[in-house]
């Protein structure tokens, strides 16, 4: 073979295998293209929109919490009563389970007593004696009494357990803008109040009550 035929056909070659990348890396770019989301900011695509938002599952589930609670609480000093005379019978009716211990709703009417740290004591007429009630009244709230007390919210339905102690803290945090915003606690030692709300029973004698419904009476 000729220089100029060798030239010729090795440049020929050179062009083919030219033409074969470029059109591999075409279909590739056009597969990409295909499979390829553009995300506009602030869409229901970006994804933060799609991270947990505690402040926002706290506003969409405490009504319901609210309405459960209200439904089931017995008067306090009713309650107490039962848990003296059957522990487990008054559990199985008014408490749903939260790990160990049982979370149970009440109703009580009562006098403020001494606070600290947002923590009040109640008086309530006709609890047993040796019973103490305790209220949460903020700024903070803590604890998971509310979102516990339906027994529908699981940790199963969470990715994390963040997400699932932060669903816990937007609940409260909920709460305490609906129900306790106006209270002003340096009055209320004293007042005469409505209460409904939710405690852990760790102690049958000594209730932490979290409120999902607070009234200053006249």
């Amino acid at each position: 073979m000729a220089i100029t035929e060798y030239a010729s056909a090795r440049s020929a070659k050179t062009t083919r295998r030219r033409i074969i990348l470029a059109a591999g890396v075409a279909l590739l770019l056009g597969a990409m293209a295909l499979d390829t989301t553009v995300v506009e900011i602030g869409g229901d695509s970006d994804m933060r929109q799609q991270a947990f938002n505690p402040n926002r599952f706290g506003q969409d589930h405490f009504p319901r919490i609210r309405d459960f609670v209200q439904q089931k609480a017995p008067e306090a000093p009713q309650l107490a009563q039962e848990l003296r005379d059957d522990r487990a019978g008054a559990i199985a009716r008014h408490g749903t389970m939260a790990g160990a211990f049982p979370v149970i709703p009440v109703s009580f009417s009562g006098t403020m007593g001494a606070g600290s740290s947002g923590i009040f004591a109640v008086d309530v007429p006709g609890m047993p004696e040796g019973s103490s009630i305790r209220i949460q009244t903020g700024p903070a709230i803590n604890g998971t009494e509310l979102r516990d007390v339906t027994g529908d919210i699981q940790f199963g339905a969470f990715r994390n357990q963040i997400e699932y102690q932060d669903a816990g803290s937007g609940i409260n945090r909920a709460m305490a803008a609906q129900t306790l915003a106006d209270i002003d606690r340096e009055t209320l030692t004293g007042a005469q109040v409505r209460v409904t709300g939710v405690f852990t029973m760790i102690n049958p004698a000594n209730w932490l009550v979290t409120p999902v419904a607070f009234e200053v009476l006249e």
